[in-house]
């Protein structure tokens, strides 16, 4: 495992680098509430758009061009997107809202699953359908502030661990153990802050 490990240090292209740099930017701001987060989140994607059309990765380059629009409505949310267009607080969802989310994520994955099954060639159509409906899902979330979209992408993040392991994309899977370490205590954080606002 460490050859691998060595041989996809040495193959990791500059690009990448920059993608993932912003990518870990990203996410540390956001546990912060820091509103450059969203410009860290428009210059990883940007770069990923291009990193994943060079591999033929076209829907993960299609999905970051989701990431991208998603960083300019973040941005303009969390300097705007209150009722009095001031900045956003943080906001907790009823179960009712995440029951309803829940499903629709699963029924998207599902009927995506079953699509990428019968009309391609994809290796675990349904995890990969789950992993990506939810982070589209889970990044709108994010733009809301909704406080539980940490316990989202925890689920997510470490789904996404196994994927990338079992596909030998070490260095990935290894990136997405430090993202699940993050989104714990991303959590952590915004429930702080929203405990106490509210109080």
């Amino acid at each position: 495992m460490m050859d691998a490990l060595l041989a996809a240090w040495n193959a990791t292209s500059l690009l990448e680098w920059v993608s993932v740099a912003f990518g870990v930017a990203y996410i540390i701001l956001a546990t912060k509430e820091n509103i450059w987060c969203w410009p860290a989140a428009l210059i990883g994607t940007a770069t990923a758009i291009i990193l994943f059309w060079d591999v033929s990765l076209l829907m993960e380059s299609g999905l970051n061009v989701y990431y991208l629009v998603m960083a300019l409505y973040g941005w303009y949310q969390w300097r705007y997107g209150s009722t009095d267009h001031d900045q956003l607080a943080i906001q907790r969802w009823q179960p009712l809202h995440h029951a309803i989310a829940i499903t629709v994520i699963l029924a998207l994955s599902v009927a995506s699953g079953v699509g990428l099954e019968r009309f391609t060639q994809a290796d675990y159509p349904f995890v990969d359908s789950f992993t990506t409906w939810a982070a589209v899902f889970t990044t709108w979330m994010v733009a809301r502030k909704v406080l539980e979209n940490w316990l989202y992408w925890i689920v997510i993040d470490a789904v996404s661990v196994w994927l990338f392991w079992q596909k030998g994309l070490y260095l990935y899977a290894l990136l997405f153990v430090a993202y699940t370490v993050i989104a714990v205590f991303g959590y952590r954080e915004w429930r702080t802050r929203y405990q106490h606002a509210t109080q």
